[in-house]
């Protein structure tokens, strides 16, 4: 084993966060950038407890691996508890046992954390391997994790072919709209793959963050405020916007509305100075079809990333 200490993440360390998170990011072609400010927002979300649910292992003052647990407050349909385990190790130090030591910690925490927090309920742990046949992939399949889902990441190039674009009953969300747009979020995927609802602490967290750019998002309001459709859009990178959230309630399906508001969002992003690309992530078994809905919309896929899960 190389020489290193273990500690764990904190607001002092993610100057140092940011550089290997972007190393990996180069490296294993999973374009997943993230700016130091951004990360320090992530460890003051709701449920995240740094000093357990985090891990940093370190050559001197070079950080070279780090981990990073999510465990949901509420279970899917299905039951199961989601336990997201995110992280990585520079390319020149694998190899040696870091990723498997850091594994087991983080199994270990989840598996603890899912029983203190949701009793009873069974977890499932999951992670994204990026690229199928990655050093990650080999190594979470040997620790009996199994691919279930996979990613398609696209693009669109912006400003791209202009839209035309029904404005009608559209509007961009603001700070009152947080709950109406999060409950409009639990509605309309409550049929999607891995999906447990948000509770107000977490989506707080991702509807008012840093990255969350709300000018360029968009929603279909109703007369008493509740929300139909909506397309959240952050920013993450200098040159990028990128479409974290698109959805409609099952009641408006159909209807075009996702269509429309999407087409808001992209030719709101023609007038935002920098940006040059609009990025997105769809399942590819999506029950919407929305992987066409994209395509109509101009959107080129790049690469497809898997998601891996097994029971805790």
């Amino acid at each position: 084993m190389p020489e290193m200490t273990w500690s764990h993440l904190t607001a002092d360390t993610v100057e140092q966060w940011a550089d290997l998170t972007n190393e990996l990011a180069r490296a294993d072609q999973t374009q997943e950038f993230y700016e130091a400010e951004d990360l320090a927002e992530e460890l003051t979300e709701a449920g995240m407890t740094p000093a357990t649910d985090t891990w940093a292992a370190w050559d001197g003052d070079t950080l070279i691996a780090y981990g990073q647990l999510r465990v949901g407050f509420t279970a899917g349909d299905d039951g199961e508890v989601r336990l997201q385990i995110d992280g990585g190790v520079r390319p020149q130090w694998r190899g040696r046992g870091i990723g498997r030591d850091l594994m087991d910690r983080a199994e270990a925490r989840a598996a603890a954390l899912n029983a203190e927090r949701n009793p009873g309920s069974t977890g499932l742990l999951r992670v994204s391997a990026g690229l199928e046949g990655s050093s990650a992939y080999r190594m979470l399949k040997a620790r009996g994790y199994l691919p279930v889902r996979y990613f398609t990441l696209m693009e669109r190039d912006n400003p791209g072919e202009p839209l035309d674009v029904d404005w009608a009953g559209l509007a961009s969300p603001t700070p009152e709209d947080e709950e109406a747009v999060r409950v409009a979020h639990n509605a309309a995927f409550t049929d999607h793959w891995g999906f447990a609802p948000w509770t107000a602490e977490r989506w707080h967290d991702v509807y008012a963050g840093r990255p969350a750019r709300p000018q360029v998002s968009t929603i279909s309001r109703r007369d008493d405020g509740s929300v139909d459709a909506y397309v959240l859009v952050s920013q993450y990178e200098p040159k990028e916007l990128w479409v974290g959230l698109v959805g409609t309630i099952r009641e408006a399906r159909g209807t075009g509305l996702a269509t429309r508001a999407l087409a808001r969002s992209l030719e709101l992003a023609r007038d935002v100075d920098g940006i040059t690309v609009v990025g997105l992530d769809v399942d590819s078994e999506s029950p919407t079809g929305a992987t066409r809905l994209y395509e109509r919309l101009g959107f080129v896929a790049k690469q497809t990333t898997v998601t891996m899960t097994r029971p805790a």
